[in-house]
Order: structure tokens, then sequence, then C-alpha cells
């Protein structure tokens, strides 16, 4: 996952324009490539992610971050992110939105953790993405729904689409 998502990780930690006091959720972590670089910008950063293994693999990575608060860490998932009311300045994922079982439920969530004028950026592999997110994003409440794609520089990875949007 590291090697796969890793650049496109850091891509979309770019496009999210992260500032030092924001709050930063990332969904479906993995190995904690993404909770890395978006730790160097934001204030807060919380993984949610729904796979125990997924969970330890980023306790490793991020350890030292874990211990100085940086980072935390939860189990739970895109439509159920124990995550409080408004809390969020910006959600991030990357390559896992065609695994959640429900996107209308977790597109509810991600709206309410998300304070008001808050970014999203979602990103996966364009072979795998779902038809119809930007319309299921605005269905869903959100604004200023974009979708582009980009080219990773490596040959390890594949063409991401990238859909951004604000609550």
């Amino acid at each position: 996952m590291a090697r796969g998502n890793g650049l496109t990780e850091k891509h979309v930690v770019g496009l999210a324009r992260l500032q030092a006091k924001e709050h930063v959720l990332v969904l479906g972590p993995g190995p904690g490539v993404g909770l890395i670089a978006a730790a160097e910008y934001a204030g807060i950063v919380v993984g949610v992610d729904p796979s125990d293994t997924m969970l330890l693999a980023a306790r490793h990575n991020c350890g030292e971050l874990v211990e100085a608060g940086k980072v935390q860490l939860i189990r739970g998932d895109a439509a159920d992110t124990h995550q409080p009311d408004q809390s969020a300045h910006v959600v991030l994922s990357v390559n896992n939105i065609q695994l959640w079982e429900d996107r209308q439920a977790a597109y509810a969530e991600i709206r309410r953790v998300m304070k008001p004028g808050a970014r999203l950026v979602i990103s996966v592999h364009q072979k795998w993405q779902p038809a119809g997110i930007a319309a299921e994003l605005a269905d869903a409440g959100f604004t200023t729904v974009s979708s582009t794609t980009w080219e990773p520089p490596s040959r390890r990875t594949t063409t991401a689409a990238i859909y951004q949007a604000n609550k």
C-alpha cells in the first residue's frame, strides 16, 4: 500500500493546502504515509481505519507522532468515524472509496464532521473508481465539486481520479 498509494497520498495532502492549526481527518490511512505527510502541516491528524492490521502498521510508522499527540488512530470507517460534529477542517481519502459499503452514509458522516467551509479531497485509482462520484457528492450536499486526474511519476502507480469539494 505504501508503494502503490504513497505518492498519491503526498499529492492529495498538497492539494488540501493544510494549515498549521487545522484538524485533518484521514479515512483509511493504511500504513500511515498520508498521516505523516499531513502531520508536517496540520495541527492534528486523525486516521480512521476499519482494519486492525492497518492501524498497527500506521502506529508502527507514526509512533513518534502518536506519542507527541500530533496523530491519533481510531478504529472506524467512513460511515462511522467516531469524530465530534464539525470538528474537521479537511477530510482526505486515498484509494478506499471503492471499499465503502454505503457511500451515502459515508458522505453524510463526512459532512457531519466537517466544519462549515471545510475541504474534502478523495482520490482513487482511476481503474477502480465507482461511477458517479462527482454527482453523488453534489447530491449529498457538497459544494464546488470538481474532478480531475493525476499521473503519479512512477510506473508502479496508476492514474488517480481526484475529487475535491467543500461543505
